[in-house]
């Protein structure tokens, strides 16, 4: 693995930052179990970005970008897009890209370089596409923020495992991050509006019809957009939602498991026990008693 980590050599404006983890604790982090998975090779903040551009055939690392205002573009196997704010450009090393900022309107982004023998497993939580529209997310603005103060802290290495905590805990909080997708007619489908539903109906029957109905959307429709931003089928979410509701109620230990069936909407305790099995991996009756002690 070689050293070097190929940043731009833009020159910095005012008030950016860029930091590149000095060797002696790359080599630290990765060899340490605490942050060999994956651990930050550089990073940094650049405001109104005016003619930052890079071109990468191969990279050796991968990098995260996080357009915060203003506008830019990439080019990649995969197109060329336009990039905005709250923007997230996901660029997995090997493959060959190039990004810059717009000459009128120059981003502001934060970036992250990152390796590690778990990073290819963090990435696969965040799907395949290079540019992910989440908006500007304050707690994520907070997240990039926290990571950069690694470099006010001196060169020990505790500060560097946490930073490798933080970049870890950053990435997987992107794979749980409210999915949102735009579709005909101005209309937004927004997976939090749709599971507040779900929750509304958690102690009754809700099926794919009245659900995308709700949404003005075609049961097909409906579920192909669901599953493309959440990975898995409407009313399988709504049976975990159920089910987790179910074991808050078991944890109270005061209620009968066919009084649980009933509460969530089941008239056959078997089939709620069924349900239960296959969702938590032990039977009702089982999870109660863990909580007896």
């Amino acid at each position: 693995m070689g050293m070097r980590v190929e940043t731009s050599n833009w020159p910095l404006p005012v008030g950016g930052q860029r930091f590149i983890t000095p060797p002696r604790l790359r080599r630290l982090l990765a060899h340490h179990a605490l942050s060999s998975g994956c651990y930050p090779l550089a990073m940094g903040f650049y405001p109104e970005a005016a003619g930052h551009q890079m071109r990468r055939e191969r990279a050796d690392d991968h990098l995260l970008i996080y357009c915060r205002s203003g506008r830019g573009w990439l080019h990649c196997t995969d197109g060329r897009f336009d990039v905005g704010p709250g923007d997230l450009l996901l660029l997995r090393k090997d493959m060959a890209h190039a990004y810059g900022a717009d000459a009128q309107s120059p981003w502001t982004i934060y970036w992250v370089h990152f390796d590690g023998a778990l990073s290819d497993d963090f990435l696969r939580l965040l799907g395949k596409q290079p540019l992910r529209r989440i908006g500007v997310q304050p707690r994520l603005l907070g997240d990039f923020e926290a990571l950069l103060a690694v470099q006010r802290q001196g060169l020990n290495a505790a500060p560097f495992i946490h930073a490798a905590h933080r970049l870890q805990a950053l990435l997987s909080s992107l794979a749980v991050l409210p999915a949102r997708v735009n579709l005909k007619f101005g209309r937004v489908l927004d997976i939090e509006a749709v599971q507040a539903v779900m929750r509304e109906h958690l102690r009754g029957s809700l099926n794919l019809d009245a659900l995308a109905a709700q949404f003005k959307l075609s049961r097909f429709h409906f579920a192909k957009t669901y599953r493309a931003l959440t990975g898995h089928a409407p009313i399988q979410d709504f049976i975990q939602l159920k089910m987790a509701l179910a074991c808050r109620l078991l944890d109270r230990g005061e209620i009968e498991v066919r009084q649980v069936a009933e509460q969530l909407g089941y008239d056959d305790p078997y089939y709620f026990s069924r349900l239960f099995r296959k969702v938590v991996g032990m039977a009702p009756s089982h999870y109660r008693a863990l909580h007896q002690g």
